[in-house]
């Protein structure tokens, strides 16, 4: 999944610092005159982002014309890709565009797929029911990773603070058996962990997930701001052909094909695949679309971004609280609509 390959936000940051240097001492390989090459696109596993795979299997992106070249990657080394200039586009979550865009360059959300709907999860010992059962105990997650920010929600939400908890820094992948062993009282993490530490830990549960805060996590496909640019058309001709994806995986009668294509595409079984897709909800081209709406609410991205701005600089991610407007343009969205 996703959430697998993605490394800490401090970490990414300080890779793209050092790549974004390294992209201006001079240019990388340019296409011949005339010749705009190929759209470049990086992407990573994440339902909402191989399902990209049904388009490209299908010969979609060639009928609209358009020339893509998507590039398999970890999550990280995507965004540092991006970052260095090898790549035009890249998939990541609207708090990871922000972490990119600190040091430079920056991007432009001109599409988002979906949201994480109960992927990411506070899992809590046998005896503790709720949030407000977490008061006084130790929680071990990854700090300044999304799950932090998802804890820091839900005490909000219960009327508690982050002092009400004791936070313990545990790698994603040993949340598990911090579990299992006693050492923390409950865990924050994304599947597939957070199902091993609900089996590791008899009667353990899940006090509170991302279905219960939507809009939280998005995910989005942004764009270099002078490819864009340059080739508005094409990323226009590109939000279409996502269109018709969304539309056929979305279709019931489609499952099955749906997710043989996208396991396929990450490597594992379909049936294993399976079980995380009811926690990606994938929006509709119009639910996408008002996602971009200027209110500052969980349920457009300006509103979600503020909030991951805020949490990142409080985490010391970044230092400066940055403008989030100019990281989402909903106008491609709109056009790829018009009829």
């Amino acid at each position: 999944m996703r959430h697998l390959l993605r490394r800490r936000a401090v970490s990414v940051f300080l890779s793209v610092v050092f790549l974004s240097l390294l992209s201006s001492l001079g240019p990388g390989p340019r296409a011949a005159p005339g010749d705009k090459g190929p759209l470049r696109v990086g992407f990573s596993d994440w339902p909402g982002w191989t399902a990209f795979e049904v388009g490209i299997q299908k010969g979609w992106f060639k009928e609209a014309g358009l020339d893509v070249k998507f590039d398999w990657f970890e999550y990280a080394p995507s965004m540092e890709a991006f970052a260095a200039g090898k790549i035009d586009a890249v998939m990541m979550t609207t708090g990871d565009a922000l972490v990119t865009g600190a040091p430079g360059p920056r991007s432009v959300a001109i599409l988002v797929t979906d949201y994480s709907a109960g992927n990411d999860m506070i899992v809590a010992k046998r005896g503790i029911e709720d949030v407000k059962g977490l008061k006084g105990k130790k929680v071990g997650l990854e700090v300044g990773l999304v799950e932090h920010l998802m804890l820091d929600k839900a005490l909000e939400k219960n009327g508690m603070k982050e002092a009400d908890v004791k936070i313990v820094n545990v790698p994603t992948n040993q949340t598990g058996q911090a579990l299992a062993s006693g050492s923390v009282d409950a865990i924050g993490a994304w599947q597939p962990n957070a199902n091993q530490a609900l089996k590791g830990s008899a009667g353990s549960k899940a006090v509170f997930t991302s279905k219960d805060v939507p809009g939280l996590i998005y995910d989005l496909v942004c764009v270099n701001p002078k490819n864009l640019s340059e080739r508005r058309a094409d990323w226009v001709k590109f939000v279409k052909v996502w269109n018709r994806i969304d539309k056929f995986v979305m279709d019931p009668k489609n499952k099955d094909e749906a997710v043989k294509i996208m396991a396929g595409r990450a490597g594992v079984p379909p049936e294993e695949y399976a079980k995380f897709l009811p926690g990606t909800h994938f929006l509709t081209p119009e639910e996408a679309l008002k996602r971009f709406d200027k209110k500052e609410t969980l349920d457009t991205l300006l509103g979600s971004g503020k909030v991951a701005d805020a949490f990142n600089v409080a985490n010391k991610v970044y230092a400066k609280a940055q403008p989030v407007a100019p990281y989402i343009d909903g106008s491609l969205s709109k056009a790829a609509l018009a009829k």
